[in-house]
């Protein structure tokens, strides 16, 4: 395993505004941290460690680099000038079944978790994983959120899936191709999908969790 943090960089942005970089004034300077590593399971503890000096993450790519080979590569970022008082909680889950990847997905949702980042990670037994990163902000009130998780080889019969989850109040948001092992070598399109949990449902749901 190769396990690279790869230092702080200043940069200007000029006219460019991150999501993860909203304040009332808006910095011109940001200072960024590269996480990279070919073991999935290291990447949340770095997230996290990241997080607690004010990084918020910015994107996530998968595949292969100069030196590491395969690879799960994550940007990180902070306004250099505005303090960020917010450390925000990661989670990422990553399977190469999509049936573990839905049951996860609500778990995380169930916890307030939201979805910020989805790639493909080539693993070392053959297949790829998906990879799902998402984020909570720990101070905040808790949003439930509802996940859906559709996988299919035809693009056909996922724009139905889409349209039938959308007519429910599903928003779209992450697509993935990728051949996993339990897709019989077909490449699949792994979308996600998510729509928030009604005020009143998740306390039903948390009282009723709470008396079993």
């Amino acid at each position: 395993m190769r396990h690279a943090l790869i230092g702080v960089v200043m940069v200007m942005l000029g006219f460019h505004v991150s999501p993860a970089m909203s304040q009332d004034t808006v910095a011109d300077e940001y200072e960024y941290r590269v996480l990279a590593t070919s073991k999935t399971s290291t990447m949340e503890k770095e997230l996290n460690q990241a997080s607690r000096f004010g990084f918020r993450l910015e994107t996530v790519m998968g595949g292969e680099t100069a030196f590491g080979g395969d690879e799960t590569v994550v940007v990180m970022a902070r306004p250099a000038a505005v303090p960020n008082d917010t450390r925000y909680e990661y989670r990422l889950l990553a399977t190469s079944k999509t049936s573990t990847m839905q049951r996860e997905l609500q778990e995380a949702g169930d916890e307030g978790f939201e979805y910020v980042g989805q790639t493909v990670f080539k693993t070392a037994f053959g297949g790829k994983e998906v990879v799902v990163i998402l984020e909570r902000d720990p101070q905040a009130d808790v949003v439930a959120y509802e996940y859906k998780l559709l996988a299919t080889s035809r693009t056909s019969t996922m724009e139905k899936e889409l349209t039938d989850s959308g007519l429910k109040g599903f928003a779209l948001v992450g697509l993935t191709v990728a051949k996993t092992k339990f897709a019989l070598g077909k490449s699949e399109l792994v979308t996600i999908l998510r729509r928030t949990v009604p005020a009143l449902a998740q306390a039903a749901s948390g009282a009723l969790a709470k008396n079993q």
